[in-house]
């Protein structure tokens, strides 16, 4: 488990994430072959129609909770944060659609949680698991790239 920046409070009053306008949307969480338990063969988190478009298939809309928070996949633990390609380039990069994220960008606190992430997606087993997992590498428009990651795609 990734360790967290965002309080969790906060998350529970937004009604942001979680959240898609398309039902095959880039921004449904793709999962590594170790995580499929959450959405079969297709790898990716399945989403389910709503009043305003479509959620995840584990959010829990009256509580905005999700069902499976202490297990969810590794890029519903990096969020905010996104494993952005852009061309032949691997990034981290933020969303800065999460008001939490756009309001802390310039904290020392962000920029020490950048660092922790560097470390953590750079680590020999992370690089691994996202270079046998290609589907996690995803082109997100409208973020902000933070540094580049030594991933090849």
């Amino acid at each position: 488990m990734i360790k967290q920046f965002m309080p969790s409070d906060f998350c529970l009053k937004c009604k942001g994430c979680c959240r898609f306008s398309e039902q095959d949307s880039v921004w449904l969480p793709r999962l590594l072959d170790q995580e499929t338990e959450f959405g079969g063969k297709d790898k990716k988190i399945k989403a389910i129609p709503t009043k305003e478009g479509f959620s995840c298939f584990f959010l829990s809309p009256a509580e905005n909770k999700c069902q499976i928070y202490a297990k969810r996949p590794l890029e519903c633990q990096l969020y905010p944060f996104l494993i952005n390609l852009q061309g032949k380039e691997v990034f981290l990069a933020v969303d800065l659609n999460c008001p939490f994220a756009s309001e802390h960008l310039t904290q020392p606190e962000f920029q020490e949680y950048v660092e922790y992430l560097k470390d953590f997606l750079n680590s020999p087993e992370q690089l691994e698991a996202l270079k046998r997992n290609p589907q996690i590498l995803q082109s997100y428009e409208g973020v902000h790239d933070l540094l580049s990651l030594e991933i090849e795609p």
